[in-house]
C-alpha cells in the first residue's frame, strides 16, 4: 500500500516524497523536517499503529499549522474514526482509494494552504495578533474561504482565552452558517463568560444535529460542571466514552467526575480502560493507577472484612505496578505515600497514617521541584480542585503584559449583588462567575458565589451533592487568597454553616453579599 501511494503521488507530479514504515522513529523525522504534507497510514494489525503516531504528534505539538496531515485507514469502524478525529487531521481517507480521489483531496487541501499560508505561518510563530488581523481583513464576505477564515480567527481567540471577542464572532458565524465548530466556539465563550445555562441549550441543539460530534459532548460536560451539575456532567462524558471509547483523556475525565460523584464502579472502569489503552500511547502515565487505587480506598467503608482484605491487596498491587512501570518518575514515591496515608486514615489507623505522611514529606523534600502536598493530596483523593490554566500570550501581549481587570471584576460583582437582591438568582450566579473571569483573586466574588451554592444546596435536594462540591471548591480557592476583613468574616460564617445540617439552615439569604 505504501508503494502504491508513493507512485500515485509521483504520477500526480509530486517528486519530493519520502516513504517510511510507521514506527516511533517517524516522529523524530517529522520534528526535524519542514514537510508540507504528512500522509499517515493506519492498519489495525500494525504493532505501532498510525493512530498512535497521529495522537502523539498532536500531543507533542508536531502538527504545525503550516503542514497538512492526511490520515489513511483501512479501519472504518466508528471507534477508530472518532478516535482519529480527536487528534484533528486535516483529511481522513478510508482505504482503498483511487488516484483521482487522492488528487481531488490533495488539490483542495493545497489550494486552501496556499490562501492561508501567511495566517498559518503567523500562528506557527505565535504572532496571534497578525493571524487574527489577516483572518478578519483578507477575505471579503463573498469569498468562498471567508467562513473558513472566521473559524481560524475563532480558534486563535479561543487559544488566547479572549472570550468576549470570541463570543461575538462565533455567534454571528454560527447563525449565518450553522457550522458545528462555530457553535462549539460560541458555547465555549458562553461557559467562560458566566452563561453556562445558555451554553447547555446551544450544545444540546448541536448534538441533536451532529450526534457524533465529540467536542460538543466535552464542552457540554464542562458547561454542566460550571453550573455545579456534576451528575449531569458525568453522564454526558459517560455517553461520549460509549460512542468513542479509545480516547484516554476522555476516559480520565469520566473517572474524575465519577469519583467526585461517588459512582465508584464507573470510575474504576474508566481508569482500568485508561491503563489498557495507555500501554502504547503517549498518554501512558502513573495517574490512572493512582486514581484507581484511590477509588478502592473510597470504597473500603462499605465492605465486609473479606472484601476489605481484597481491596487492600488490590490497592497495594496498583501502587506496585505504577512503581514498576514508571521507575524514572521521582514524584511517584511522594504520591504513593500520600495515598497510603489516606488509606490508613480511611481505616482509622492514625499511627500508620502519620508514618506515611512523614514519608511523603521526606520524599517530597528530596525532589528538585517539590510538589504542593496539600493540592496533590486533594487531587489524588478525588476532591474538586481548581485546575490552573496557563494563559496563552500573543507577541504583543508578551511585549506589553496584559493585567487582569480588577476594577471591572468589582463592577460585575456589584451587579451580581443587585441581581441577587432583586431575586434574579441565575443572573447573579452568572455575574459572580464573570467577576472571577476578570479577576480570579476577587475574594468577595468567591464568597458570594459560595453563599449562593450553599443556598442552592439547601433548596434543591436533587442537586445537593453537586452544589456542595461547588461550595467547597470556592471556599478552598478563597482560602488561598489574602481576604479583606469583611470577606474573611463572611468565609468563617459560611464554613460554620456548612458544618450544620443542610436541611436545618434558615430559609432565604444566609447573610448579606459582599459588594
Amino acid at each position: 500500500m505504501r508503494a502504491s501511494i508513493f507512485y500515485m503521488l509521483r504520477s500526480l507530479g509530486i517528486v519530493n516524497v519520502r516513504a517510511t514504515t510507521v514506527s516511533d522513529r517517524v516522529l523524530a523525522d517529522i520534528a526535524n523536517h519542514d514537510y508540507d504534507i504528512v500522509l499517515l497510514g493506519h492498519n489495525v494489525s500494525d504493532s505501532f499503529a498510525g493512530i498512535q503516531l497521529l495522537e502523539e504528534a498532536r500531543f507533542r505539538g508536531y502538527m504545525k499549522p503550516s503542514a497538512s496531515w492526511v490520515f489513511m485507514t483501512s479501519d472504518a469502524s466508528q471507534e477508530a474514526i472518532l478516535h482519529a478525529i480527536d487528534s484533528q487531521p486535516d483529511i481522513l481517507i478510508t482505504k482503498p482509494f483511487t488516484v483521482d480521489k487522492l488528487k481531488g483531496r490533495l488539490d483542495a487541501l493545497m489550494t486552501r494552504r496556499a490562501r492561508f499560508h501567511d495566517i498559518d505561518r503567523a500562528i506557527e510563530s505565535e504572532d496571534y495578533e497578525a493571524a487574527i488581523r489577516l483572518c478578519l481583513t483578507r477575505f471579503t464576505t463573498d469569498d468562498p474561504d471567508y467562513d473558513g477564515a472566521q473559524l481560524v480567527a475563532c480558534m486563535v481567540l479561543s487559544k488566547l482565552k479572549r472570550y468576549e471577542q470570541l463570543g461575538k464572532l462565533s455567534e454571528e458565524l454560527y447563525w449565518r452558517t450553522r457550522d458545528k465548530e462555530a457553535g462549539l466556539f460560541w458555547a465555549e465563550s458562553l461557559v467562560f463568560l458566566g452563561q453556562p445555562d445558555d451554553s447547555v441549550n446551544l450544545l444540546q441543539d448541536i448534538i441533536a444535529a451532529n450526534p457524533l460530534y465529540m467536542g460538543a459532548y466535552d464542552m457540554l460536560a464542562l458547561a454542566h460542571e460550571h453550573q455545579g451539575e456534576l451528575d449531569e456532567a458525568r453522564e454526558i462524558v459517560k455517553l461520549a466514552t460509549s460512542k468513542s471509547p479509545m480516547g484516554i483523556p476522555r476516559q480520565m475525565e469520566l473517572g474524575r467526575l465519577a469519583t467526585q460523584t461517588r459512582h465508584l464502579e464507573v470510575a474504576e472502569g474508566a481508569y482500568r480502560r485508561s491503563i489498557t489503552l495507555g500501554q502504547k500511547s503517549c498518554y501512558k502515565s502513573p495517574e490512572p493507577y493512582l486514581k484507581m487505587a484511590n477509588v478502592l480506598r473510597l470504597g473500603v467503608g462499605s465492605v465486609n472484612e473479606h472484601q476489605l482484605l481484597d481491596a487492600e491487596r488490590r490497592f497495594e498491587g496498583l501502587l506496585l505496578q505504577a512503581a514498576s512501570q514508571f521507575k524514572d518518575d521521582k514524584s511517584l514515591k511522594v504520591k504513593a505515600a500520600l495515598l497510603k496515608c489516606e488509606m490508613a486514615r480511611s481505616l482509622e489507623r492514625e499511627t500508620e497514617a502519620e508514618k506515611f505522611a512523614v514519608e511523603a514529606k521526606r520524599e517530597n523534600d528530596a525532589l528538585e521541584e517539590p510538589l504542593d502536598l496539600g493540592r496533590e493530596q486533594a487531587l489524588l483523593s478525588g476532591q474538586p480542585v481548581a485546575r490552573p490554566e496557563k494563559k496563552v500570550e500573543s507577541k504583543t501581549e508578551k511585549e506589553g503584559a496584559v493585567k487582569r481587570d480588577s476594577s471591572m471584576s468589582l463592577k460585575v460583582n456589584r451587579q451580581g449583588v443587585k441581581h441577587y437582591s432583586n431575586g434574579r438568582l441565575s443572573q447573579a450566579l452568572r455575574h459572580f462567575g464573570l467577576a472571577l473571569e476578570y479577576d480570579y483573586a476577587n475574594g468577595d466574588a468567591l464568597c458570594n458565589l459560595a453563599q449562593m451554592y450553599l443556598e442552592l444546596a439547601r433548596d434543591d435536594k436533587a442537586k445537593r451533592d453537586a452544589r456542595l462540591i461547588m461550595f467547597d471548591r470556592n471556599m478552598h480557592l478563597a482560602g488561598k487568597l489574602r481576604l479583606s476583613a469583611e470577606a474573611l468574616k463572611k468565609k468563617k460564617v459560611l464554613q460554620a454553616l456548612r458544618k450544620k445540617d443542610i436541611d436545618g439552615l434558615p430559609p432565604g439569604p444566609l447573610g448579606a453579599l459582599l459588594r
